[in-house]
């Protein structure tokens, strides 16, 4: 892996507990990864290109996951502060040593505390995007780009001929000569990213990647790393708190809350049928738990609730803050749940005005200005709040 400049390290938080107390001991790659066996046919396929459980136990806080992931695929870690991402992101590159389980890529055994192995970071195949960059200030993108072939033992000349190759393909071929310090952020980012990819790592850690940049720059630079990704033959691992960066780069979600994932799959599946308050906040639904009986769900706390998807037995159910409706007095309508509630908080939300309400249900809901203005809600207001059951979801919990 392309070491980094010197820094200093960060201030210790939850989600970065992680310094070692000594260097990891070096050892060989295992390469002698079996297949595993296809339960459906009997035949062998191969294992996939990075196997893991991640286990670090720092006593107040604790991180087990396990990893698995194709190459070609794109994996995000999503999750609340102190969730654990970034620690194991750090493990993956040898960064932070793990206190149990194991890690293999493309079937070598990069570290196991068991078997006593661990191979240094700076002999692992990967690269890292790091969330501030660190390129080394002395040098110019070229170079930065070129360090790492360096590294790896290409000559000078063939390494800053490749390094400008990848700096065509981020667009920053005419700022080649350039120092970071008169780089944007933007363009910073693309450098680093190219020097995480000119080695051609077989594992690419990317690490809040766009949390510097202002909004215009996360635009330009995420379509950017999008087409990239989608050009990259192996396994990249991204951790970000952005839903939206999460959304659109990754394949597949890992979603970590007190170091240990709640839930796992495709991002259109997750914000379909979220299976935590914090996803649910995240894409932005009502999320409650309970016990279904056809139409009927009632809620472990709370009143039943009409629901569109006929189930029985232990349910979510959900509907957007746009599915509720809110009125002066109990309204007259078809909507089979309603509750009085208490408006406990107003803050703007795109165009759009989000409604904090408390009552039988915490519930949120979105009305236009114009709505807020005409029923004269303020935090106090007492007020109705209705949902159609056509509107709410169910699905097994």
């Amino acid at each position: 892996m392309t070491t980094p400049p010197p820094h200093p390290d960060p201030a210790p938080t939850a989600d970065a507990a992680e310094q070692d107390a000594a260097e990891p001991a070096t050892a060989e790659p295992d390469a002698s990864a079996a297949p595993t066996e296809d339960r459906s046919g009997g035949r062998s396929m191969p294992a996939p290109a990075l196997e893991a459980r991640l286990v670090v136990d720092r006593g107040a806080f604790s991180l087990d996951l396990p990893l698995t992931a194709a190459s070609g695929e794109v994996v995000a870690l999503l999750g609340p502060n102190g969730a654990g991402k970034t620690t194991a992101l750090r493990a993956l590159a040898g960064l932070t040593r793990l206190t149990g389980g194991h890690l293999r890529l493309d079937g070598a055994l990069l570290e196991d505390p068991a078997a006593r192995v661990c191979v240094p970071t700076e002999r692992r195949p990967v690269g890292v995007v790091f969330q501030d960059y660190l390129l080394f200030p002395h040098m110019s993108a070229l170079d930065n780009v070129a360090f790492g072939l360096r590294a790896h033992g290409q000559a000078k000349s063939e390494a800053r001929a490749l390094a400008y190759e990848w700096l065509e393909r981020v667009g920053l071929a005419d700022l080649a000569r350039s120092r970071p310090r008169a780089l944007s952020g933007g363009q910073a980012q693309r450098v680093a990213l190219a020097r995480a990819l000119a080695p051609r790592p077989r594992l690419l850690l990317l690490d809040e990647p766009m949390a510097a940049l202002d909004a215009r720059t996360r635009l330009e630079v995420r379509t950017t790393l999008r087409r990239h990704l989608a050009a990259f033959e192996a396994v990249a691992v991204l951790v970000t708190h952005d839903p939206l960066d999460a959304m659109v780069l990754a394949d597949r979600l890992v979603v970590l809350e007190d170091g240990r994932p709640v839930q796992e799959g495709a991002p259109a599946d997750i914000a379909r049928h979220p299976r935590s308050d914090y996803i649910a906040r995240l894409v932005g639904l009502n999320l409650f738990r309970g016990t279904a009986t056809g139409h009927d769900v009632a809620l472990d706390a709370g009143p039943s609730l009409a629901v569109a998807d006929a189930a029985d037995g232990p349910v979510f159910a959900a509907f957007p803050p746009a599915a509720v409706t809110v009125h002066r007095a109990r309204p007259d309508t078809s909507a089979r749940n309603q509750w009085p509630v208490t408006v406990v908080g107003m803050e703007r939300h795109g165009d759009q005005v989000r409604l904090d309400l408390s009552g039988p249900l915490r519930l949120t809901a979105d009305l236009t200005p114009a709505a807020v203005a005409d029923l004269g809600l303020h935090e106090g207001s007492e007020v109705w709040a209705a949902v159609k059951a056509s509107q709410t979801r169910a699905y097994p919990a």
